[in-house]
């Protein structure tokens, strides 16, 4: 089945800072988006704040109007957890929405690196994701300009039991259901 959203190419994402109007933040539709993402790995964007490529972020923190972009290809490791620790957003691409390795990087950042501050997906956002998003770590997300806020909203919100565990809820439904019991 054919896309038929303008995919931007990668030179013009390199080139142009991106902006998105529709960002959920903890689960509401915010007021607006200050923030833009830059792809480009070289220079710094004119648009601020801005979320940058971490190799450029890392060049630049001593700028406050900059946070990491961590592409979906990024080794989380100790030590670079701990540079992002006491950052208060860090925003994570995906690439594809078929990419799922930003859900992975979103939980190690909260569960084996206790991350406190915002995570933001960017990106190739779709609503029917949201839902898993929020489970792996996500409290912001920027939909693609082609997602409807109100349907991400509803979509947010559709489940209101699940059986796995996820960042919030570290009990299993039946683990949940034994304690009760008893």
């Amino acid at each position: 089945m054919p896309n038929n959203v303008d995919t931007p190419t990668e030179e013009a994402l390199a080139n142009n800072p991106v902006h998105v109007d529709h960002l959920l933040l903890d689960g509401e539709l915010a007021a607006e988006n200050a923030w833009c993402v830059s792809y480009d790995a070289a220079n710094l964007p004119e648009q601020r704040p801005a979320f940058v490529p971490l190799a450029l972020w890392q060049a630049n923190k001593q700028d406050e109007e900059l946070a990491p972009l961590l592409l979906s290809d990024t080794e989380l490791t100790a030590e670079l957890a701990a540079e992002l620790n006491p950052l208060p957003a860090v925003a994570i691409d995906f690439p594809s929405f078929t990419d799922g390795r930003g859900y992975s990087l979103a939980r190690l950042l909260r569960e084996r690196f206790e991350y406190a501050g915002e995570v933001r997906a960017v990106g190739d956002v779709l609503v029917d994701q949201l839902d898993y998003m929020r489970r792996c770590g996500f409290n912001a997300m920027a939909l693609r300009d082609d997602q409807h806020p109100e349907d991400a909203l509803r979509l947010l919100n559709s489940f209101s039991v699940r059986y796995q565990t996820d960042v919030e809820e570290r009990r299993a439904l039946f683990e949940r259901r034994l304690t009760t019991s008893e």
